[in-house]
């Protein structure tokens, strides 16, 4: 895959707060910390992706002679300040939760450890790049629940928000749980599954629907899913799709996979009669599958009424996730290091309660239940502390305190989730293949309550403060008010 110089994929103000910091300060080593503060859709979970992005932009990270030729041209950067962007390359350390988790609200999906200037540089691009893909990721994963089992083609190309949306959001999307994209650039980036049939231009370019069925069926015969709804779903398309596979059989052509698909109309409906068409003629192996805009609650009702389909191309609501089209990730300064070497915490606050930042060099344990191997919380505290699985656990929400649950020692078990990414500027960490991402978000859900999964008022994971993380919140709260 083909790599680009993404440095000036940044707002403005990161550099001119850069300049700000070169002028009048030392160029201190902070934390920065990527979280976001609600599921998309009201969700119980939300899924990470876009890390090997990431990845790729800190390692392309520096100032071309026409960078700073053109940020010369607007005047207001000194010579110096250029000449230090010139040789400029990222030192710090990055650490993140693995591509195809399971995430929740207020933890860190990254921590960036590094000299102001840097970490401030990165600030954009990061939250161009994580919010996008774990915004699609997630709408993926959703459509996938609804579809209880059934294959979810990624169809959104044409309706994506540009070629990047669309290449970037087939990867999410398959992370998310698709089977396959119809974008063919993505399969080659990224060697993920292509997909997909033929259109109504197909059909209608014949003089008729039969022969426009036959002449595909002769070119793909062992992927032959045809279109049925161009003129009449029932009454020809289906009738038609029947007399090729009759002529397929006869012919001893026994294709891998093979079927209809419908574009529109009333899907339940069409499906059940579709199917009872398909099955009476024998081809009861034959797949229906379904498109024409399908979210997950469409699908979710279709399954309710009894749809006799196995298979779904999801486009524009799925790349686009057009009911909820923003992720929300934030990146929040949460400590500055001394003379001694020491992170001293920080905190910003707001009126809204949901806005305090939780302060401190940090990182994620996950709590499993020992018995089930399901989540029972996400414990944030500070990055040295340490645990023992034999000891009691106490979890309470660190926003509604009387809420707390206590674990007996030895019924859990923890894993810290926040991995080393970058170490000193250099990359530690070796990205897996996206569809070996797929397969580990899969087994991730797995580890969910089904309560959490579902669509509608999901059951909340409790993301936790360890004891000392929340004193130090509160007490930092505290000398503020003073």
């Amino acid at each position: 895959m083909n790599t680009q110089n993404l440095t000036l994929l940044t707002d403005l103000y990161e550099l001119t707060m850069m300049q700000g910091y070169f002028e009048t300060q030392e160029n201190e080593t902070v934390i920065f910390d990527v979280f976001f503060r609600n599921n998309p859709n009201n969700g119980g979970y939300s899924i990470m992706a876009g890390l090997d992005q990431v990845i790729d932009y800190i390692k392309n990270l520096n100032f071309s002679y026409e960078d700073v030729d053109y940020l010369r041209g607007l005047g207001i950067f000194t010579e110096d300040f250029l000449h230090y962007l010139s040789g400029f390359h990222f030192s710090g350390d990055i650490y993140a939760i693995r591509e195809g988790s399971v995430i929740f609200p207020k933890e860190p999906l990254l921590k960036i450890v590094a000299p102001i200037m840097e970490a401030q540089l990165v600030e954009t691009a990061i939250l161009n790049i994580i919010n996008h893909q774990c915004l699609i990721a997630t709408k993926a994963s959703r459509v996938v629940y609804a579809a209880q089992g059934d294959g979810i083609m990624e169809f959104g190309l044409r309706r994506a928000q540009g070629p990047d949306a669309g290449l970037y959001g087939a990867r999410a999307a398959m992370i998310g749980g698709c089977v396959g994209t119809s974008n063919v650039l993505a399969g080659q980036m990224f060697d993920v599954p292509v997909m997909g049939t033929h259109a109504h231009s197909w059909i209608m370019s014949f003089k008729d629907e039969y022969t426009a069925f036959k002449e595909y069926a002769r070119l793909y015969p062992n992927a032959c899913t045809l279109l049925v709804d161009t003129y009449d779903t029932l009454k020809s398309g289906v009738p038609n799709a029947i007399r090729v596979f009759t002529e397929m059989r006869d012919a001893g052509i026994h294709p891998k996979s093979y079927g209809i698909r419908l574009d529109s109309g009333d899907l339940a409906y069409l499906s059940k009669k579709a199917r009872k068409m398909l099955d009476e003629a024998g081809f009861t192996d034959a797949v229906i599958a379904a498109s024409n805009d399908l979210d997950e609650f469409l699908i979710n009702d279709l399954k309710i009424q009894g749809a006799k389909i196995g298979s779904w191309g999801v486009g524009t609501n799925l790349i686009t996730s057009k009911d909820c089209p923003s992720f929300g990730g934030v990146y929040k300064l949460s400590a500055i290091q001394n003379n001694d070497g020491e992170f001293i915490p920080k905190i910003k606050i707001s009126e809204n309660v949901e806005k305090i930042t939780n302060p401190g060099d940090k990182t994620i344990y996950r709590v499993y239940d020992k018995e089930t191997g399901k989540i029972r919380a996400d414990l944030i505290c500070f990055a040295d502390e340490t645990w023992n699985e034999e000891d009691e656990l106490l979890l309470f929400d660190p926003n509604a305190t009387w809420k707390k649950t206590r674990l007996p020692g030895g019924s859990y078990t923890m894993k810290e989730i926040l991995l080393p990414i970058f170490k000193h500027g250099e990359c530690i960490y070796e990205s897996p293949s996206v569809m070996e991402i797929a397969q580990f978000c899969k087994e991730e859900k797995e580890t969910l309550w089904d309560e959490t999964k579902r669509l509608f008022n999901p059951h909340g994971v409790y993301v936790d403060l360890s004891r000392s993380l929340y004193d130090t919140k509160n007490r930092l709260l505290d000398d503020m008010s003073k």
